[in-house]
């Protein structure tokens, strides 16, 4: 049984949130305006520990800053980086108790060993490695207490700050994307659905060499424990200053296993932050965590291809169903105009038949000063709503192009894109959909 949304788990995180987060902004305020001297090294770590205390939502912010290169000063990357793997984890005692909750008093005698400190900590749980009775090397993934409480605390103290940027800064109307991160959150606290997901995601990539994905023991899960096995393999950052071949080789597994689930099935992992996947010396890639997917209609997918296909051949009236198809209302020439100003940046290193970089300027910031530029226009024309269904694959598009200009990977993007797309037809996705999801429960898109 998921713990509760209390309202008394509710303002206790209010009351922590204000405390911690509060006493730091006061510290760095301190030193922007009063001209207090303070360490950057020494205030980045502060700023880490602060927000992996937290855990939950706002930490997950924490992991979406350090995703993209030069987002904040190097000090500070470098703490938050390390938030995506080695966050302050939960003690023993807090083990015990979660453990004994979910598989009994006698648990640790299901496990041939089970290590009592955690391998990783992260937002909304922490895993311990533990090895079974047959010798299997195992993950066990626990979610942290009163975490029902805490995404709700944390969505509404979202919900007023999204109120607010909205009052001084049009450009973006947040709605949409609170209600999104909203059902995203709620769902990733039911591991069960991981679980299935987990499934998913093993059927779909099952012919993809370069990707490997955990087996699930079904027998040592619950709706706050996951257990699966364990993938030997080191952090991207690691791999950065390979030889390029190597470098290729983890953009191209990367690329596939994002995409291959999204072009055939539909299905899209929407959250490519760096403790979502290691790396092994092959280049393959293994993906860990599976709790922020979201289900595309087929019809979404068609005009992901659609607008690829209006770029390539300036096709104005393609470009406008797509964006229709994908929610956006109120779709002005001027407002058409911005908004392909962002897609021919995304769409830019698909377009061309050769091996290039990502992007050709603008250094290890990806899609900043484009960002900037589409932000200031839409805040001079009145401000777009972006619907729901936009903002994962907004996302996962940023956070895989953040990979490959960290890999500095120089690819045929194009052909890639081509191998997926090629042979697409709205109904084969449709039905080959259906059907995988049928096999393992999981309900179709909202």
């Amino acid at each position: 049984m998921a713990d509760k949304d209390t309202l008394a788990g509710r303002v206790k995180r209010y009351a922590k949130v204000g405390t911690t987060v509060g006493g730091f902004a006061v510290r760095a305020a301190g030193g922007r305006f009063l001209g207090i001297p303070i360490d950057r090294e020494e205030n980045a770590a502060e700023l880490k520990a602060a927000l992996g205390g937290l855990k939950g939502p706002l930490m997950k912010v924490a992991q979406i800053m350090a995703t993209v290169p030069d987002f904040l000063p190097n000090e500070y990357i470098v703490e938050l980086a390390k938030l995506q793997t080695n966050a302050p984890s939960m003690g023993w005692a807090f083990v015990r108790r979660r453990m004994a909750g979910e598989l009994g008093p006698e648990w640790q005698a299901r496990f041939k060993s089970f290590a009592p400190v955690a391998a990783a900590a992260a937002s909304l749980g922490q895993v311990h490695r533990a090895v079974a009775h047959d010798g299997r090397q195992l993950a066990c993934k626990i979610q942290y207490p009163d975490m029902a409480s805490v995404v709700e605390a944390d969505l509404k103290q979202l919900k007023m700050v999204f109120s607010l940027y909205r009052r001084y800064d049009g450009a973006i109307d947040p709605r949409e994307i609170h209600k999104e991160l909203s059902n995203r959150l709620r769902e990733e606290l039911d591991y069960r659905r991981e679980a299935r997901n987990l499934r998913l995601f093993k059927e779909i990539l099952k012919r993809e060499k370069g990707v490997h994905v955990p087996e699930l023991v079904d027998e040592l899960c619950s709706d706050r424990l996951l257990t699966m096995t364990w993938l030997e393999g080191e952090p991207l950052l690691k791999f950065v200053n390979r030889h390029i071949k190597s470098r290729n080789a983890v953009a191209h597994n990367m690329f596939r296993a994002w995409y291959v689930p999204f072009y055939y099935y539909g299905v899209l992992h929407g959250d490519p932050h760096l403790g979502n996947y290691t790396v092994r010396p092959d280049a393959s890639v293994n993906l860990m965590d599976f709790g922020c997917v979201r289900i595309f209609k087929p019809s979404f997918v068609g005009a992901v291809i659609d607008l690829y296909k209006a770029l390539r051949d300036d096709d104005e009236e393609l470009a406008v169903h797509a964006y229709e198809t994908w929610g956006f209302v109120n779709l002005r020439r001027d407002v058409i105009n911005i908004l392909n100003q962002w897609a021919h940046f995304l769409y830019a290193p698909l377009l061309d038949d050769k091996a290039k970089t990502i992007q050709e300027t603008g250094g290890v910031m990806y899609g900043a000063g484009v960002a900037a530029k589409v932000h200031q226009e839409l805040r001079r024309i009145g401000g777009v709503t972006p619907p729901k269904e936009f903002v994962l694959m907004d996302r996962s598009a940023i956070g895989l192009g953040s990979v490959f200009t960290h890999l500095k990977a120089e690819i045929n993007w194009h052909r890639m894109f081509h191998n997926l797309i090629d042979d697409f037809d709205e109904k084969t996705l449709a039905k080959r959909q259906r059907k995988i999801l049928g096999k393992f429960g999981i309900p179709p898109a909202d």
